[in-house]
């Protein structure tokens, strides 16, 4: 009996410091959880973002909430509650914490898609390896000179055959130099492969290759060579669609230099990225609780009128005087993870509008994009071509 009442003591005792220590720690805590709505039972909030997210605007979904709640707003999207944020500053400090704070995080029909070796979903010291060394093999003035010159050729060889009036989809010619690119890249990695046995490490791929580390498979290192150096499956060929969708409107931006870069902050070819919180986190007065989701919508920093005037009207010229390198300009996100093959994709992007605006006056169809799942371009953007009396110079 007497031990009996001893373990209800304890037991009673242990509760209520429980109690007592969390009432302390949240008087502690200065930061507070974001207002918002967690929406229906179980499903959330989850349809009307998918909804919103077809419309012409997607944006929408967080335009609502944001004037209701402020730019950081909680939610509960694909099965968990989840901390949204439209702020500039608190999606930059999401992009540059490590694995200690946030880890990728993804609804489970996506990760299934990806595989679990992706490089997006693999975490702690293999991932900074990896990106790390791919991002150094970028470096090499013989890689670019090598992509640069194959990717050259391929255009200027594909526009050769276009005639005067030929209706040219864009979306798909583009992939076709996306695919172009990715051979290219393949067939290095196969001639390190071949030529592996007493060579000297040279770049990252014979580093890759020749790591004697059980945890650097084959399929490691070529799925994710692809996927560190081309940025998203369809990125690229979206990025050129856009530019010459922005462009067919615009037609005094032709000869400007900024045009991608303004084409990556009007087309949001990738609208947000996703973290799960590993540990509760505070951010300007925000509370995220461990194991919560984080959205960072990069679309609506991207068009929010008091970071860019006139955000929905396509104008090049407004990189004048602004930082790309800003933290309100994230097209491949930031951090650890951005992107090392962003540089690729505008070269690839740069090398065919060069042929393109130089070889060819063009006459775009009606078309218009489609937002989700992915960025694109209903009909694949048809334009129709005529070329200048001036014949494109052969590359040398």
């Amino acid at each position: 009996m007497d031990n009996l009442f001893i373990t209800w003591v304890a037991t009673t005792v242990t509760v209520l410091a429980t109690i007592l220590w969390n009432k302390l720690r949240r008087r502690k805590r200065t930061a507070q959880l974001p207002r918002g709505s967690f929406g229906w039972p179980l499903i959330g909030e989850t349809l009307d973002f998918v909804s919103c997210s077809y419309s012409p605007r997607p944006e929408s979904f967080m335009d609502k909430r944001r004037l209701l709640h402020g730019k950081v707003f909680k939610s509960h999207l694909f099965g968990s509650p989840t901390i949204v944020s439209t702020d500039a500053e608190v999606s930059w400090f999401v992009l540059q914490s490590d694995e200690n704070t946030f880890v990728p995080w993804y609804p489970k029909s996506l990760t299934e898609l990806m595989g679990k070796s992706s490089i997006l979903l693999i975490n702690g010291s293999l991932q900074k390896r990896i990106h790390g060394l791919i991002g150094t093999f970028f470096k090499s003035p013989h890689l670019k000179a090598r992509i640069t010159r194959d990717m050259q050729c391929y255009v200027f060889e594909a526009i050769n055959h276009w005639k005067d009036d030929q209706l040219i989809c864009i979306q798909e010619e583009s992939k076709r130099a996306k695919k172009r690119m990715v051979m290219l890249i393949e067939n290095i990695i196969q001639e390190k492969r071949k030529n592996k046995n007493g060579c000297t490490q040279r770049d990252v791929v014979d580093v890759l290759i020749n790591d004697g580390s059980d945890r650097l498979t084959d399929d490691l290192i070529s799925d994710n060579m692809i996927d560190l150096m081309i940025p998203a499956e369809d990125s690229v060929p979206v990025l050129v669609t856009l530019a010459i969708k922005y462009l067919s409107e615009c037609p005094l931006a032709l000869r400007h230099l900024e045009v991608i870069t303004e084409t990556l902050r009007m087309g949001n070819i990738i609208s947000g990225i996703m973290r799960k919180a590993v540990r509760d986190v505070e951010i300007k007065g925000h509370f995220i609780p461990k194991g919560w989701c984080v959205l960072t919508y990069f679309r609506s920093v991207h068009l929010d009128e008091s970071l860019y005037k006139e955000a929905y009207k396509f104008n090049p010229w407004r990189w004048k005087d602004k930082d790309v390198g800003a933290r309100s300009f994230t097209p491949f996100g930031g951090g650890q993870r951005l992107c090392p093959g962003l540089d690729l994709a505008r070269l690839q992007a740069s090398i065919f509008l060069h042929h393109l605006v130089t070889s060819f006056t063009w006459v775009a169809e009606e078309d218009h994009i489609i937002n989700f799942p992915t960025v694109r371009m209903k009909g694949g953007m048809p334009i129709r071509v005529r070329r200048k009396a001036k014949e494109p110079p052969i590359p040398g």
